[in-house]
């Protein structure tokens, strides 16, 4: 991942385009299999259908994103929420094991929050733990599917996957990301280097806040979020959609 950076003509509107294009036209054709995993979520996990939550987006400004729905709300006896390994049903495990509880993300493709290929969107909480150049793969729109993606997923440690973010972000071209989509959807079909099943969700990213260390000083921290964007929500607010 040495190689000089290069960008040509793709970065910009022509990309832009692309997305919208292909976003579209997949909204259209999947929307049987939409309307089929929205039923069973409805049925199998009640409402919400919708999981949506805030993200960061293109210059870690926040976006809403969407998703399906894919834990249930069960709670413990003191009344707080249980572990996600333990609230992740088995629909949801088939839905996150196919990454079809991605698909309502290519709503935010077409709104412009998101591209179709690009870093993955993290938490909010994670972007004052970014090193400097870690905090530059926001510097594209995230995408529902990355470089980082189809080089070990969740498998690999953070540092590398921030790393091959960023080398997406210097090495972005048409035909890089064209070989990005095949490739998804051939392991989304075969199964090969996506999670095992029955696999929760990944080990969270503490950076330089290491739990039970105090957080670095405001100037340490080398991302910031302009104020003046849209939504205002807070990180773990939740629209619940039926």
């Amino acid at each position: 991942m040495g190689a000089t950076p290069r960008r040509g003509w793709w970065p910009g509107w022509p990309k832009r385009v692309f997305d919208l294009v292909v976003a579209s036209i997949a909204l259209v054709v999947l929307a049987p299999l939409l309307a089929a995993i929205a039923v069973a979520v409805r049925l199998f996990l009640g409402r919400p259908v919708i999981f949506a939550q805030r993200r960061p987006g293109w210059h870690g400004r926040p976006f809403v994103i969407y998703k399906f729905r894919t834990m249930s709300t069960a709670r413990g006896r003191e009344g707080g929420l249980l572990p996600d390994r333990e609230r992740l049903t088995p629909l949801g495990r088939l839905l996150r094991r196919t990454s079809l509880d991605e698909l309502p993300e290519l709503i935010n493709v077409i709104r412009g929050d998101m591209s179709l290929v690009g870093p993955r969107p993290l938490l909010m909480e994670y972007l004052p733990r970014y090193t400097a150049a870690q905090a530059r793969r926001h510097e594209v729109r995230p995408g529902i599917t990355g470089w980082a993606q189809l080089n070990g997923r969740n498998r690999v440690p953070w540092e590398r996957r921030f790393a091959l973010d960023v080398w997406y972000v210097d090495h972005q071209s048409f035909r890089l990301d064209l070989r990005i989509l095949l490739l998804t959807a051939w392991s989304t079909l075969t199964q090969v280097g996506v999670s095992q099943p029955g696999e929760g969700p990944e080990e969270h990213f503490w950076g330089r806040e290491r739990p039970g260390s105090a957080p670095p000083p405001a100037a340490a921290r080398v991302v910031t979020v302009s104020s003046s964007v849209r939504p205002r929500l807070d990180d773990t607010e939740v629209h619940r959609w039926s």
